[in-house]
């Protein structure tokens, strides 16, 4: 049994704990990292964003082809089954490891490849797979364990129909129909992606609408397109019990009503990766989904145990768990640290959305003045060029000031049109003022010119141009 003694110790290699090692690295600090999958990149690059989002890519391309007038017109178009979208999809995960092991080697932070649990103060060993225990000591040890999706105890995942979003990524076969339970980020995301392929799609939301902290008409026009694509959206639904055998999934809800189909995939909250810790040892505690508490420097209870990502709750993306992993390290070392609550949504349905500041229904309830300017996608000389013309830039703006209170997008690359907006929303003072979009000269044809078309419709509504 050997001794590694370090100035941080990162539990975890997904963003967060990439973030922390790489920049307490650069802070000076001998640093290690503790991953238990045997390769670097947490759930992020092996079961959630890279994944999933490489799966919607190769949908959305089968999409575009069946799609397009050329083809059709030549009595061509394509039904492609699941495992082999699957199998394209799965080609970019051997290339973000190979990338982000590059990382850890060319930054010197040492690895320890095993399962980590908590021994006492500063102290943490280290299960190998052959058996073997390693003990490390840190002055500072940082939990980025990220989360896994969750499991009830009544529904059998076992059964070779009943999938979560983990184990939807080994599914090897193509269902005829589907039914996702729970209608957040997740279940949305995976509606679109089996809508795309042809399979028929039941989504059962126990809420009132479609992700509800987006924007009110964008969540609307999300629920349009799900169904216009076939999704059936069930609203106020709650499942009471779900029977699985040879043939089928039948899911009994409360209301009385009985779904069946070939498959269930369970969408429905996630749990924090923090049960295998031993948190005892250090009298830390997680809530009851698994997440642990922390301040504005991201420190626990415990004054030298920091946690960042999926493990500490909202926001649980990958973009805001990088950066929070990053502030620790400036945390770690007395310098001023940035909480962050600033990181746009990124939703890849088809289409995509991506959302940041305040809502129309946030405004309206906080009594603040303000005015809304669109510009619609099919009025845009580049998404009709790429024949992609669903969906609209908004933006929300101060009447008085002129300041951008919100921008929500709805349709192609809208995760990359964001940041345009982001840019001069994170200025200060009068460098945030919807006029620059007015002032500006943008590349024609651009999907980026939308935001001066909203912004002169905006504009016009206050007769203020």
């Amino acid at each position: 049994m050997s001794d590694y003694h370090y100035d941080v110790l990162v539990i975890g290699t997904g963003p967060a704990g990439e973030g922390a090692a790489i920049a307490a690295v650069k802070q000076g600090l001998r640093v290690g990292a503790i991953e238990n999958r045997g390769v670097v990149g947490g759930n992020c690059a092996h079961k959630g964003t890279i994944p999933s989002k490489a799966l919607r890519h190769v949908v959305k391309q089968v999409i575009r082809f069946n799609q397009n007038n050329l083809f059709h017109h030549m009595g061509e178009s394509t039904r492609i089954s699941y495992p082999k979208v699957l199998k394209s999809a799965k080609t970019v995960i051997s290339k973000q490891v190979d990338l982000h092991t590059a990382f850890y080697n060319r930054n010197r932070v040492f690895l320890h490849l095993g399962e980590a649990s908590f021994v006492g103060k500063n102290e943490v060993k280290v299960r190998l797979p052959d058996g073997a225990v390693e003990t490390i000591r840190a002055k500072n040890i940082i939990i980025a364990t990220g989360s896994r999706p969750y499991r009830p105890t009544d529904v059998n995942f076992k059964h070779p129909r009943v999938y979560d979003s983990d184990t939807i990524l080994e599914m090897n076969h193509t269902p005829r129909n589907i039914i996702i339970y729970g209608a957040g980020v997740i279940g949305s995301e995976y509606a679109s992606i089996f809508a795309g392929l042809g399979i028929k799609v039941d989504l059962i939301n126990s809420r009132e609408r479609l992700l509800s902290f987006l924007d009110d008409e964008i969540s609307d026009a999300l629920s349009y397109h799900l169904r216009d694509s076939g999704v059936m959206v069930r609203h106020m639904e709650e499942y009471e019990k779900i029977e699985a055998t040879d043939r089928s999934v039948t899911v009994h809800l409360q209301s009385g009503k009985r779904l069946r189909a070939d498959a269930l995939l369970w969408c429905n909250g996630r749990t924090g990766n923090t049960d295998s810790l031993a948190l005892d040892k250090v009298e830390l505690e997680a809530d009851h989904r698994g997440q642990l508490k922390v301040n504005d420097s991201y420190q626990t209870e415990v004054d030298y145990i920091y946690a960042a990502g999926d493990v500490i709750g909202w926001p649980s993306l990958a973009s805001a768990s990088y950066d929070q992993g990053r502030e620790i390290a400036q945390a770690i070392q007395g310098l001023p640290c940035r909480f962050v609550t600033d990181a746009p949504t990124g939703i890849y349905t088809l289409p995509e959305i991506s959302s940041l500041g305040k809502t129309e229904r946030e405004l309206t309830e906080a009594r603040v003045p303000y005015e809304v300017g669109r510009a619609f996608f099919k009025s845009t000389a580049r998404a009709q060029i790429s024949g992609e013309d669903v969906g609209m830039l908004k933006i929300l703006f101060h009447i008085d000031t002129f300041e951008i209170l919100g921008i929500h997008c709805f349709g192609a690359e809208a995760s990359e049109i964001i940041h345009i907006g982001q840019a001069i929303m994170n200025q200060k003072g009068e460098a945030n003022d919807i006029h620059y979009f007015v002032n500006t000269t943008f590349n024609y044809p651009t999907m980026a010119e939308a935001y001066r078309t909203a912004a002169l419709e905006g504009l016009n509504r206050i007769n203020r141009l």
